[in-house]
């Protein structure tokens, strides 16, 4: 793919060098690492303690709630106040949350059984408190940061390093905790990187981007309740779209049917049996595939076929998930983790492509704020679904299950949407997009 910055002839490091970007941009990444870190070291300390597939999956449905429950608060709170300063104090919050555990890891330290597992649940609470208003103050902020042609540059830059932190986090948090023995200063070091975040963000400065925002028409719309209507006319336009509501139902429905990383402390402690140094090159070798498909796809011609292409996207993800619950050997397991990952950023860069070239240009903010709190809901519930079934049913049909589940899904998917089926380059004129739009809007 090709930015638009290259396509000006600008530096494919051109935002790069706004440094309010650059701030921004390292900051997060120091976050995203912390928070990869803290991910690793919570389920490896939570079956510790408990040796129950329940406490994993609850993790899930715990991050979940603030997400779902404060999304409308969580983005109208970000088009009311100052973008950097709500993302700074929903730091702060995570800073907490994680010195936190750090606090209850230790106080818990040697102790058998599930003591002080509630208060382990009530930081990771917060955490998800935290998210919940880091999401929409990110997203929003970042577009000031840079001048407009410069944005899909800066978006670029912001997924690569997103998929790097995630990439080195969990190897880096899985390695710690052997060498610590324990995982209380994995934590302490989560909430560095968070403090880093708010470090970064305070750096920049405030006449940097407010002129932007004052030329937001958006901003000065919004109401009492605007806010809540606004999300709810992106409802609205989703589910008059018949093709906008296949694409978003089949990540929906993909999401829940996996959760298969929130099982991995199971799957590195008893059936692969690798340790917590396992468990982290297991849990970052799903990144390491999306980097790595990433760096192809930049070098191949544009996909021609694009709605077929996310279909076998999505069955590549449930074949490869499918044979990584039967899977007893860890380089077999870090194979089909690694081609999880890379079918995923398949299926990543077709689905949101596809979804703002069918989105119309004053609908476009609203459809992405419905698309994202499904996405990011569904990935907890996804969790939780996992680590439910894992308690009733044992890890391996879980994970099998969900695998099954998802080729199922991209079979009925496939014979019941022919739109999708003929949805042709992601690479074309608007004109011709926009019809498709309305030939499945009707």
């Amino acid at each position: 793919m090709t930015s638009s910055v290259e396509q000006a002839g600008e530096s494919p490091y051109a935002a790069l060098r706004e440094r309010p970007f650059l701030s921004f941009l390292l900051g997060h990444i120091l976050s995203v690492l912390g928070v990869q870190m803290q991910t690793v070291a919570v389920g490896w300390e939570l079956y510790e303690r408990t040796n129950s597939a329940w406490s994993l999956g609850l993790v899930g449905l715990i991050m979940a709630g603030p997400m779902i429950g404060l999304a409308p608060i969580a983005g109208q709170t970000a088009d009311r106040m100052d973008r950097r300063r709500l993302l700074i104090i929903a730091s702060w919050v995570a800073v907490a949350s994680s010195l936190g555990l750090a606090v209850a890891s230790a106080a818990g330290s040697g102790r058998e059984g599930s003591s002080g597992v509630g208060w382990i649940y009530f930081c990771l609470l917060g955490s998800g408190l935290a998210r919940a208003f880091q999401g929409p103050a990110r997203s929003s902020l970042m577009p000031l940061l840079v001048p407009r042609p410069l944005f899909s540059n800066a978006v670029t830059w912001a997924v690569s390093g997103f998929e790097m932190a995630s990439m080195v986090g969990p190897a880096l948090g899985g390695i710690l905790i052997a060498a610590f023995g324990g995982a209380q200063w994995v934590y302490v070091l989560s909430a560095a990187g968070s403090l880093l975040y708010v470090v970064m963000l305070g750096s920049i400065k405030g006449s940097s981007y407010r002129a932007s925002r004052s030329t937001s028409s958006e901003s000065k719309e919004l109401g009492g309740r605007s806010g809540w209507h606004s999300l709810m006319a992106g409802f609205t336009y989703v589910g008059s779209n018949r093709l906008l509501l296949t694409i978003m139902t089949l990540d929906l429905l993909a999401i829940l049917l996996g959760g298969a990383v929130a099982l991995l402390p199971i799957y590195a402690r008893d059936i692969l049996q690798v340790g917590p140094r396992g468990l982290g090159w297991l849990q970052a070798a799903p990144p390491l595939g999306a980097v790595t498909m990433a760096l192809l796809t930049v070098h191949l011609p544009p996909i021609r076929r694009a709605g077929r292409a996310l279909l076998w996207a999505v069955g590549g993800f449930g074949v490869a998930t499918l044979v990584f619950g039967m899977s007893t050997h860890f380089w077999l397991s870090m194979g089909m983790l690694f081609l999880t990952g890379a079918f995923d950023n398949i299926s990543v860069v077709i689905r949101q492509t596809m979804v703002q070239l069918l989105t119309p240009d004053e609908m476009r903010g609203r459809v992405s704020a419905v698309n994202g709190m499904f996405i990011n809901a569904s990935n907890e519930i996804g969790r939780f679904r996992a680590g439910a079934m894992a308690g009733l049913t044992g890890p391996v049909f879980s994970v099998v299950g969900g695998g099954i589940g998802k080729m199922m899904e991209v079979m009925v998917i496939a014979a019941r949407s022919a739109p999708l089926r003929a949805y042709g380059s992601l690479v074309g004129e608007r004109e011709g997009v926009e019809e498709e739009a309305s030939r499945s809007t009707t």
